[in-house]
């Protein structure tokens, strides 16, 4: 079903339906195409056409528009990035509370981020329920303010040779804004509104509150500080559908009697969020400067998770008469802080630097209990603490020879780990035998599963950006990158562009790269007490591969991942209006690591009471090496500019294609299939998950007209087909693959003075669903819908906005 529009966004969403030729491309991102780049190359000159691989470059208007829901950076990022997706999560443990992204359709942690071109801190919490972004600590982009940018530029292509370990599918380099003067006051507000199919009903919800501020100031003779603070505050959505209950549930009459009802909730959960930033510099003698910039962020975010009926044995009646649904809470706490010395000396540029970044993340559960502590059980716990932290020191140096520019540098960087137990409460076993230990919907950490690891990591690089006359340019790099606990790699690049003629050239890059397995895959240990993906109960446990446990089960020693990046494009810019894009890629990662199945049965549960005395493990996992996978894939990016009306006209298409397949699975151990030949280490559900659970397209058409009065905007997104596969065992393997969705989002914005503009906009405006979950998926028409489709369950929604620039 769609809504009428609001009048004031016609004109805008017209300029979408006007270009319908370009509308098979798809849409997104206002490229600067002659900003110059700094990210991928050492070359002083170099625009987003003219290096030699693919980089986008998003403006902070670009960014600070497609942010307008709940004013996230990583829904930004997907609403202008060919190939990046950042799925909404629900009833997905810790991703409820972080969400992970993709590029290239690749793993969360291979992609490397930056900040003004240094290395971001991860988060400290593991995403162990989630399908897109499971057994990862990805980099929280919702923690970096939306007001702090001036321009984010991304690299598509392999760089670890250039930055480091972890940039296997690109880097996202964030640039901040370094303004000496002026700021801007800005507020929005906005809410869903939509026809939830399922439950046929109109439902209003997700309101969501967002004020930012900024400002700038000289310092000293060509010094700046600029700085910022945001607030969000957005409320929850629910779609859940009605419930139909379980088979396997107790059929009592209290437990009947809730069939109907909308006893789950699928969709966001309320959250709140504090950021600030800031971003200086001060000059020191004549050549050289001080630098600093930071930024800090706290959110208390809620999560969702199945319900527990009143007649079973996750329930005590005389706590829950009528059942319970526990809700997660996520207390994360983000910040970093870089400062450095950069200057001339010499010949030569310098730069020097420190950097730390934490982020801190503790877990709690309310409405929830412990059903083996009986009915005086606490309905509150506190299930973990999780923090991690970062530390680097840089130093890089470059010259310019006529036509070549050398530089080189190393870094020392430190890793630390920790996770802290719950409360006792939280896992205790308690007289209870014949009910579940630990609280519901996430038993808390044990002593034993606490965590305490770090380590050094050094290297040392060397590139040369060179250019050959007028028409090739080529940049070269090497690094030595040495791992405690995984001893030494060479990574290298060689990337070039040739200009056949003018207007057109060709370009392409060769690399290898290397990532360790994060501290968290090699030691997070944590006990659960919830549902498995059939939605029966069960108590299971996550082992690190030191676990005696998980030895005996056939775990090994992970090893690092090892790929290599092959890209072949095309560019073209005919005058001012028209300019494209075209690159193919190929990536092969060998011993990519990831979380195995999930080991289940009788006969597990008796191998560890009888050979490690712990009663009651009914599932075990643990980190592997799991496979080796291909990906290739072709991005087109193309854009058109034209004056119109008294106006700029900016048309932008893009599209991107990445299948990723499997070349080698890594086998059942034989200790494994010594308890039972049917188990399998690493099968469907976790295939799925690295190969086509994400969209394996993408494509965006996008229209943008201003005047010195007007700025009317609108953007298509096409959403591709992404696939679900269960394994309930027994050969019930339930599989969906959810078809291409398109969404309309569009914005109206007036300057009513120079300084003072208001918005009105819309995003979904015609209130556009991922399809329907089958029966054998929906759980028991509990959960109507997936989380993998980008396109969401949250329907449209619809902002206002006012800003104020002085």
């Amino acid at each position: 079903m769609s809504h009428p529009v609001v009048a004031p966004l016609g004109a805008a969403i017209a300029l979408a339906l006007a270009f319908p030729a370009f509308a098979q491309q798809a849409s997104g991102n206002a490229t600067e195409l002659d900003t110059v780049i700094v990210t991928g190359t050492r070359a002083s000159d170099r625009t987003a056409l003219e290096s030699t691989a693919p980089i986008d470059v998003l403006t902070a208007e670009d960014i600070r528009k497609a942010g307008a829901l709940n004013g996230e950076l990583g829904s930004a990022l997907q609403a202008l990035l060919p190939s990046f997706n950042f799925p909404r999560q629900s009833n997905s443990g810790g991703a409820d509370h972080v969400r992970a992204a993709q590029l290239r359709g690749l793993s969360p942690d291979q992609v490397l981020v930056l900040v003004n071109g240094k290395r971001r801190h991860v988060s400290a919490l593991v995403n162990t329920d989630s399908k897109i972004g499971k057994g990862t600590t990805p980099v929280d982009f919702n923690a970096i303010p939306l007001n702090a940018i001036k321009r984010i530029e991304v690299l598509r292509d392999g760089a670890g040779a250039q930055y480091g370990s972890d940039a296997v599918a690109g880097v996202i380099n964030v640039i901040l804004e370094d303004a000496p003067e002026g700021g801007a006051l800005e507020a929005s507000y906005g809410l869903h509104h939509t026809d939830v199919e399922p439950i046929d009903r109109t439902v209003t919800d997700g309101q969501t509150g967002y004020f930012g501020a900024k400002v700038g100031t000289g310092l000293g003779d060509g010094g700046f500080l600029r700085l910022g603070l945001e607030y969000k505050h957005r409320n929850g959505t629910n779609r859940a559908g009605f419930d139909q209950i379980p088979f396997w549930e107790e059929q009592t009459a209290d437990n009947l009697a809730l069939a109907g009802k909308r006893n789950y909730w699928l969709g966001d959960g309320e959250s709140k969020d504090i950021n600030g930033w800031f971003n200086a510099e001060v000059p020191v003698g004549e050549a050289g400067a001080f630098y600093a910039f930071g930024t800090w962020h706290q959110s208390d975010t809620r999560g969702a998770n199945y319900f527990r009926y009143p007649d079973g044995a996750a329930n005590w009646k005389e706590i829950y008469p009528n059942g319970y649904r526990p809700v997660s809470l996520g207390e994360n706490f983000d910040a970093s802080l870089v400062a450095g010395l950069r200057g001339q000396w010499g010949a030569w540029d310098y730069d020097a630097s420190l950097n730390h970044g934490r982020n801190d993340f503790t877990y709690r559960l309310e409405n929830s209990l412990n059903a083996s502590l009986g009915p005086t059980s606490p309905t509150r716990f506190k299930t973990g603490d999780y923090s991690f932290a970062q530390t680097l020191f840089n130093f890089d140096l470059s010259r310019a020879f006529g036509a070549h520019v050398f530089a080189g540098g190393v870094e020392f960087r430190r890793e630390d780990y920790e996770t802290g137990a719950g409360d006792p409460a939280s896992y205790a076993a308690g007289p209870y035998t014949d009910r579940p230990t630990g609280s519901q919907a996430g038993g808390g950490l044990t002593p034993q599963d606490v965590a305490d690891l770090s380590r050094d990591v050094s290297s040392v690089y060397a590139s040369v950006s060179s250019q050959f006359g007028d028409k090739l340019s080529t940049d070269i790099a090497a690094r030595y990158e040495h791992y405690e606990g995984f001893g030494g790699q060479f990574t290298g690049k060689l990337a070039a562009r040739y200009e056949f003629a003018p207007a057109f050239a060709l370009r392409g890059a060769v690399s290898n790269n290397f990532r360790a397995p994060s501290l968290s895959q090699i030691g997070y240990e944590a006990t659960s007490t919830g549902y498995d993906a059939s939605g029966q109960l069960l108590q299971g446990r996550l082992l690190s591969v030191e676990n005696p446990i998980a030895r005996a089960l056939g775990a090994t020693e992970l090893q690092p991942e090892k790929s290599v990046n092959l890209s072949l494009g095309f560019t073209s810019r005919i005058g001012e209006h028209f300019d494209l894009s075209l690159d193919f890629f190929q990536i092969n990662i060998d011993d990519r690591v990831a979380l195995s199945e999930d080991i289940t049965g009788q006969p597990l549960t008796d191998f560890v009471e009888q050979n490690f005395g712990v009663r009651g493990v009914q599932s075990a996992s643990f980190f592997v090496n799991a496979a080796d996978t291909r990906t290739r894939g072709a991005e087109l990016v193309a854009n058109w500019r034209q004056a119109l009306g008294g106006g700029e006209l900016l048309l932008t298409g893009t599209w991107s294609y990445a299948k990723t397949e499997l070349e080698h699975i890594v086998a059942t151990p034989s200790q494994s299939l010594a308890l039972d030949p049917d188990y399998v280490l690493f099968g469907v559900e976790e295939s799925n998950t690295l190969t086509d659970a994400a969209p394996r397209t993408r494509a965006q058409f996008a229209a943008n007209w201003n005047n010195d009065k007007w700025a009317l905007q609108a953007r298509v997104q096409r959403h591709g087909s992404a696939t679900r596969v269960f394994d309930f065992g027994g050969g019930f393997v339930p599989t969906q693959t959810y078809s291409a969705k398109y969404q309309l989002d569009a914005e109206v914005e007036y300057r009513i003075t120079p300084k003072w503009s208001v918005a009105l906009g819309g995003q979904n405006l015609t209130d556009e669903y991922a399809d329907r979950s089958s029966e054998d998926i929906a759980y028991f028409g509990n959960l109507p819908y997936d989380v993998l489709s980008p396109v969401g369950s949250n329907g449209a929604y619809y902002y206002t906005r006012v800003r104020y620039a002085f």
